[in-house]
């Protein structure tokens, strides 16, 4: 009897364990994923949504973008290449810029000597030198002489700075429409730039020097300096350079005493001095004073 339960008490083996993922004697207790609370059944299975949950998104992210339609890609790819114009003018004004003096440095040249040669009352005879004329002061002279140059050659003077946006669009649309370059819009703030300045070349690189140098113009002097300067400039045909030679050329007397006709026919010199000379196309240069009338009649 002793014997036998010394055998089964030898014999006697404690409990073991074992889980379903083939673990032996662990030591561990483990439940079934299903049964863990908060699962469904199958591994990751989520809890089920209550009833009025709103349905949820089959993707994440950003939504889809719809197309932007004719007129939308034609604004952006116009405003892209807009950008890129603006990029471009920038870079080419850059450039020529450079090409120029420093602003700290640029003056208004002085106007070259000339001899003038008198009688022996003061009068005047003759004029010797390229300028062949004094420069006068805008206020010594009528005022319908300046309003004459305004009329014919730049009607917005006293209301841009430098360059006329609206008389380029047209001039550009009119040359479009006509097939060749047939009207120009330079200012006349951009013609004294040219004169005193530049040469006559016709170059990209001169247009752009001429733009440039009209802005500095501008913010450096007063409307009527300017003009001060370019009726004291401008030429006028038969070696006269100002509004003083050309009316002692002309008509024989000072800027200062001309009549309204006279200074018409003096503004319309100034787009072709050679052709529209009085003492050489009387006709011509009379026809034009016409156009200058009728043009500071509207202005």
């Amino acid at each position: 009897m002793m014997a036998a339960r010394g055998q089964a008490r030898r014999e006697r083996q404690e409990p073991r364990f074992t889980d379903e993922f083939g673990g032996r004697e662990s030591g561990e207790l483990r439940v079934k994923p299903e049964d863990r609370p908060g699962r469904s059944r199958g591994k990751g299975a989520r809890k089920p949504a209550p009833e009025d949950a709103p349905p949820p998104r089959e993707r994440r992210g950003r939504p889809r973008r719809q197309g932007r339609g004719f007129f939308g890609t034609l604004i952006y790819w116009s405003f892209v290449l807009g950008l890129w114009g603006l990029v471009a003018v920038g870079g080419i004004v850059a450039y020529f810029a450079m090409k120029l003096p420093p602003i700290d440095q640029l003056s208004v040249p002085k106007r070259p000597p000339n001899i003038a040669i008198l009688a022996s009352d003061g009068s005047l005879i003759a004029n010797r030198g390229e300028t062949g004329g004094s420069a006068v002061p805008i206020g010594e002279l009528p005022p319908y002489l300046g309003k004459a140059f305004v009329a014919i050659e730049d009607r917005r003077f006293y209301s841009h700075f430098g360059i006329d946006p609206i008389g380029l669009g047209r001039a550009i649309l009119r040359n479009i429409a006509r097939g060749r370059a047939e009207q120009g819009a330079s200012t006349l703030t951009q013609q004294l730039a040219k004169n005193i300045f530049l040469t006559q070349e016709r170059t990209m690189s001169r247009k752009v020097q001429e733009a440039l140098l009209s802005l500095w113009l501008e913010h450096k002097y007063s409307k009527d300096q300017i003009l001060e300067l370019y009726m004291n400039r401008v030429y006028f045909g038969s070696g006269a350079y100002g509004v003083e030679a050309a009316s002692q050329k002309y008509f024989a007397k000072s800027a200062r005493a001309v009549t309204l006709g006279e200074a018409a026919v003096l503004a319309g010199l100034v787009q072709s001095p050679s052709r529209l000379a009085p003492n050489r196309n009387p006709e011509g240069a009379a026809e034009r004073a016409g156009i200058v009338a009728l043009g500071e009649n509207s202005t």
